[in-house]
């Protein structure tokens, strides 16, 4: 993967995945809060759109996906798919489904992700609205978490593996210019692999109000982080993170 010759991860993007009945819905929510307009559709079934901001390169896309799925998935984009593929198998990956020109794999846990060829993007977009989605969370079960902590950090050369504020948290953070961090959390009880999005908010509580007012619901409070629901029923987080920079807020 990153710095391997032929496989480094030049570009990274976050991928929400949502239920084909609740798919328009989840669009309009995440083109809202993200300020892009929608591509397209491809794919057999014309499952796939891309969110395209009005400035820098897109680093978010959007699945329809089976009813009762969801969640988010990343997709990795690389200078050669065949090295970053066996570089990945070698580190404990499988191969799910293998395609032309791009793979889908799924980690020692069984969190599914993909290579895909770099198409020369390089330009973040920016913060919109005083947040920025940044990061996708893995959520891990107790049992895998160490073994899927040693998979990503060895994975991703040439990202900062470093643990995160709380004991239950590991964070990878990409070289400067790639769009998003990646955070582990382990969970407190078993569970199949999962993800969802984090974004970085300089205010949270007037981020939460925005997002309600476009069909967003709550879900929980926590000191540095706040649970919503979006209007396809996909839970993501509202962070206390700088959107510029990732980082917590200094107390």
């Amino acid at each position: 993967m990153g710095g391997v010759t032929g496989g480094a991860i030049r570009w990274a993007y976050a991928f929400i995945d949502r239920p084909g009945s609740a798919f328009e819905q989840a669009c309009a929510f995440w083109t809202a809060v993200t300020g892009t307009e929608l591509s397209a559709p491809r794919g057999e079934r014309d499952e796939f759109v891309t969110l395209l901001p009005e400035r820098g390169d897109a680093c978010v896309k959007a699945q329809a996906v089976e009813a009762g799925g969801g969640g988010a998935h990343l997709d990795f984009s690389v200078e050669d798919v065949p090295a970053f593929v066996d570089r990945a198998v070698g580190l404990g990956a499988e191969v799910v489904a293998p395609h032309t020109g791009w793979a889908v794999l799924r980690s020692p846990a069984g969190q599914r992700f993909c290579a895909v060829p770099w198409h020369g993007e390089s330009v973040r977009p920016p913060v919109v609205d005083g947040s920025r989605l940044d990061q996708v969370c893995l959520d891990v079960a107790p049992d895998a978490f160490d073994t899927e902590v040693t998979f990503w950090a060895a994975a991703l050369t040439g990202w900062e593996s470093y643990a995160g504020s709380l004991p239950e948290f590991h964070v990878l953070r990409p070289p400067a210019g790639l769009p998003l961090r990646i955070l582990m959390q382990r969970l407190d009880a078993p569970a199949p692999a999962a993800a969802h999005l984090d974004l970085a908010c300089a205010d949270r509580r007037a981020t939460r109000a925005h997002h309600e007012h476009l069909g967003a619901t709550f879900v929980a409070d926590h000191p540095h982080w706040t649970v919503m629901r979006d209007p396809a029923g996909g839970t993501y987080c509202l962070t206390a993170r700088d959107p510029e920079s990732g980082g917590l807020p200094v107390t």
